[in-house]
């Protein structure tokens, strides 16, 4: 059943599995749930639109069904049009693809609209380079708009301090959509003690965190902290 993010409680974290323990992911995902994540942010990287190689369409397979929150599934690959419906297919609930990783409109449209039939929710993103603007002519479609506060393709970057202006921006589009539900706002990359309330300030809904929950003692504390935006 597609998931309706509009009855969700915001702000939300989705702790980025990028950064967990990838010999214990099923218990790591126990964590997050614990911890009070009713998102869990998933990377798949083919190696080619970015650098670096991650989850693939076999991992969502195995993990989508062993725990209750969304499946906020990030595909920075080539080809978004074709891979996107495989990902809802898989177990995805919300499958978010690059902007520029498709070479036209149609293209990007074709995207959203096969995440759409395969009965999940469309996220796009943009790259720190790519101007908001860009997202204009998506916003009556998706559900779900991500700012990439650092390249993607890699975990542990700092913050881009000019990703606030980007959240800052979006609102402003998001001001004038005549859609009645705006796509949810997330926010990637370089999130922690020092940026996630400046994240949360500046519009964002939910928070992508990976190095900042994995591997410490604290996770639970750390998520409680984000939830209450203090």
């Amino acid at each position: 059943m597609m998931k309706d993010l509009h009855s969700m409680t915001y702000p939300a974290v989705s702790p980025s599995l990028l950064a967990a323990d990838k010999a214990r992911i099923g218990d790591e995902l126990a964590r997050a749930e614990r911890a009070g994540a009713t998102f869990i942010h998933i990377d798949v990287m083919d190696g080619k639109f970015v650098p670096n190689v991650s989850f693939s369409l076999d991992f969502v397979r195995e993990y989508a069904h062993k725990h209750h929150m969304v499946n906020d599934v990030h595909i920075m690959v080539e080809e978004p049009w074709v891979l996107a419906p495989k990902f809802v297919e898989a177990g995805a609930d919300i499958v978010t693809f690059h902007y520029e990783a498709c070479p036209d409109q149609t293209l990007r449209f074709a995207t959203i609209e096969a995440i759409h039939r395969a009965g999940g929710l469309a996220g796009i993103s943009i790259k720190p380079d790519t101007p908001v603007s860009v997202l204009e002519p998506f916003l009556p479609y998706v559900d779900l708009i991500l700012i990439m506060s650092v390249e993607p393709g890699k975990g542990g970057q700092p913050f881009l301090p000019g990703s606030l202006e980007k959240l800052d921006e979006l609102k402003a589009l998001l001001a004038q959509n005549t859609k009645k539900y705006a796509p949810v706002i997330e926010i990637d990359g370089g999130i922690k003690e020092d940026t996630y309330n400046k994240a949360l300030a500046h519009g964002a809904q939910i928070l992508v965190a990976g190095s900042y929950l994995f591997g410490h003692e604290d996770f639970a504390d750390r998520v409680a902290l984000m939830l209450q935006g203090r």
